[in-house]
């Protein structure tokens, strides 16, 4: 049998299929549980290779290393099945993966996308992972190779798209970005990647009255979407630089952090908001407590350095020092191990979570030295550069409140001028 793109699948049949195709249309706009139909189909046939490959892909897309087991015994189970070369082209890069090769398996990936340009789980899994590892290039050309081979007779011509406009607005392309991220809305208004990728563009060029009526104005995104509590962060970022922090605390406890997740993509923006609004003075009350309260299940995770320095900032603005002692544990075991991540713990995360902690105890001289030592690479280590704005406004404020009014000024200088440049743009 084969799925919707003309690729033959091993161990399939038609029950089978349907719930296959139904989690990989959820997936492309990260709505629903892809995760549950991934099961029903391996419910249906157990022989289903790309089913174990796709509930292995969302585990490791997580980022949370307490996902890699399972991860990992999806990729076993595989493995003991016959299976084709594009199924076996996955199962190298979930196997690099596991392994903590975050970079060779996006290679692997990427070669498995020049064979296969219809294979968009293979597209997405690797855009991740490009997202991940701070590859704002790949994030763009992995999708420019095979968007050619594309047409919006396709099934999920809309997903390619909004990938494609997130990497061109991560390499600077903000007109182009926000192009094809609105027409893939167009094509598909539950797009949360897409949505997402015109609210970056939106940020960066500093257009937050307008960014705040794209949010309002789609409500297709904020309806069982996975993406949801990053979608209203970046709501709330709109709100945060106009000054409107009634707005952004509202958001934040009705939206963002409302039901109290324990996923760590969710930590992320949890954390990230709340340092932002003690930058300006604004004090979130009890919330960093109940948010620490819920990082403390991964603080002994060590998987990756880009969540393990948003699980800090709650750590030390709650007065946990215990857990902070226990991520930096966890980090000191981690840089024993030969992968990627032992390379961004130590090249970008462990001196940002001591910045930042020197933040938090006004040693002011000490958090601008380090993070003038990293804020270049910063990008090492994963994220957006609206999420990595975090470092640079700390920098500012660090910077500032040290005396240090000259290179405060240059900062702010910098910012606003980088800020006309994009408008322009």
């Amino acid at each position: 049998m084969k799925d919707a793109h003309g690729h033959q699948l091993t161990g399939c049949n038609a029950e089978a299929l349907a719930l296959l195709e139904r989690g990989l249309t959820q997936l492309r706009c990260l709505r629903n549980d892809p995760l549950a139909s991934a099961d029903a189909a391996l419910m249906a046939s157990p022989e289903l290779v790309m089913g174990h490959v796709l509930r292995a892909w969302l585990y490791l897309m997580s980022s949370e290393g307490g996902a890699v087991p399972e991860a990992r015994a999806a990729l076993e189970r595989a493995r003991a099945l016959p299976h084709n070369d594009r199924e076996a082209r996955h199962l190298q890069a979930l196997g690099q993966w596991v392994d903590g090769h975050w970079l060779l398996a996006g290679r692997s990936l990427e070669d498995l996308s020049v064979e296969y340009p219809h294979d968009l789980l293979a597209l997405q899994v690797g855009h991740q992972l490009d997202f991940f590892t701070g590859d704002a290039r790949m994030l763009r050309d992995r999708i420019a190779r095979v968007l050619p081979a594309w047409s919006a007779d396709v099934p999920g011509y809309h997903a390619l798209l909004g990938m494609y406009a997130f990497g061109l607005e991560e390499c600077g392309d903000y007109r182009l970005a926000e192009r094809f991220g609105r027409q893939a809305v167009s094509h598909e208004p539950a797009d949360a990647w897409a949505q997402h990728a015109v609210a970056h563009v939106l940020e960066m060029q500093g257009r937050r009255e307008e960014g705040i009526a794209w949010m309002r104005g789609n409500p297709a995104w904020q309806q069982d979407n996975m993406l949801a509590v990053h979608n209203w962060w970046h709501l709330a970022l709109y709100h945060l630089e106009l000054g409107d922090s009634d707005s952004v605390l509202e958001l934040f406890d009705n939206a963002i952090d409302a039901c109290g997740s324990q996923v760590a993509l969710e930590l992320v923006d949890a954390s990230a908001l709340l340092w932002r609004l003690q930058l300006r003075g604004v004090d979130p009350g009890e919330r960093w407590q109940d948010l620490a309260e819920r990082w403390a299940l991964l603080a002994d995770d060590g998987h990756y350095a880009f969540n393990d320095l948003h699980a800090c900032m709650a750590f030390a603005s709650a007065g946990r020092g215990d857990l902070l002692e226990r991520v930096q544990r966890a980090q000191a075991c981690a840089l024993q191990r030969d992968d990627d991540n032992t390379r961004m713990t130590r090249e970008i995360g462990a001196p940002a979570i001591e910045a930042l902690l020197a933040y938090h105890d006004g040693r002011y001289a000490r958090c601008v030295e380090l993070l003038r030592a990293i804020r270049n690479q910063a990008h090492g280590f994963g994220g957006s550069h609206a999420q990595r704005d975090l470092l640079d406004q700390t920098l500012l404020v660090a910077a500032r409140r040290d005396g240090q009014a000259s290179l405060a000024t240059a900062l702010e200088r910098e910012r606003h001028l980088l800020a006309g440049q994009r408008a322009v743009h």
